[in-house]
């Protein structure tokens, strides 16, 4: 069976050092050690990289720290990018002044991930957003795409 094409935005890698919300951080370490264990295909994109480096420091340090721990593919944000993101907030599916969001699921949707991991309900994981995607994505000829929290990734455990 393969893998899954993972896609992380920022949110996921944050809660790493979310200390004033242990329970997301604590299951977002729990996802983190089946990443280590190679149990997906991670992609990551350079906007997550830009939104870490304006972490303030030690937690910028701390978090790049964990991104080592893992294996995983940088994607470049390119026109087909930013045209597909376009296009959710032109739909209104993503509010304009969150296009960053936007970004992140159309980079996701356009290199083919299965799912995006994010702890972001407000605009990113939530029932209208998942419709609208997918309906786009459609229309667009690209995948559907699976929109999900760090909680809906982890393994049973026995």
């Amino acid at each position: 069976m393969r893998r899954l094409r993972v896609y992380l935005d920022t949110s996921v890698i944050s809660h790493l050092d979310q200390h004033d919300n242990p329970e997301y951080m604590q299951i977002t370490k729990k996802f983190w050690e089946e990443l280590k264990q190679g149990k997906y295909n991670v992609y990551i994109s350079s906007t997550v990289i830009t939104e870490l480096n304006k972490c303030k420091e030690p937690k910028r340090s701390r978090l790049l720290e964990y991104m080592s721990q893992i294996e995983f593919t940088r994607i470049e944000i390119d026109q087909q990018v930013l045209e597909l993101a376009q296009r959710y907030v032109n739909e209104c599916i993503i509010p304009s002044r969150f296009f960053d969001d936007a970004v992140h699921i159309a980079v996701a949707s356009i290199n083919e991930c299965d799912i995006l991991v994010s702890w972001n309900f407000k605009h990113i994981v939530r029932y209208k957003t998942i419709q609208g995607v997918n309906a786009i994505n459609k229309l667009m000829g690209y995948r559907e795409i699976q929109l999900v929290s760090p909680l809906m990734m982890l393994e049973e455990e026995e």
